[in-house]
């Protein structure tokens, strides 16, 4: 078993095996406190100019991870799960 940090995580690109998109980077995790396990990966929204055309989170379930390799992570997600893991910031805060 290979051991990494969340620090490593965040330096490894997202990839949808889907369509082949770039996702970007994880910027934050979600744990669950009782099994000391993490959940899902977020990757941060751009902020935008003042907060106009700021983006949404995404939020990956850990169970769409294919595979976390040297240099990207690759996950699956189909289009409807796509649009299931955006978030908005304000919705993720009232969820925890």
């Amino acid at each position: 078993m290979k051991r990494c940090s969340t620090v490593d995580l965040r330096r490894l690109e997202i990839i949808n095996l889907c369509d082949g998109a770039r996702l970007g980077y994880a910027t934050d995790f979600e744990f669950d406190k009782e099994d000391a396990r993490i959940l899902a990966i977020v990757i941060c929204g751009s902020h935008g100019i003042f907060g106009l055309g700021r983006e949404d989170d995404l939020v990956i379930p850990w169970g769409c991870i294919e595979c976390i390799g040297e240099d990207t992570i690759l996950v699956k997600l189909t289009p409807a799960e796509f649009s299931c893991c955006i978030c908005t910031p304000q919705k993720r805060k009232k969820h925890r």
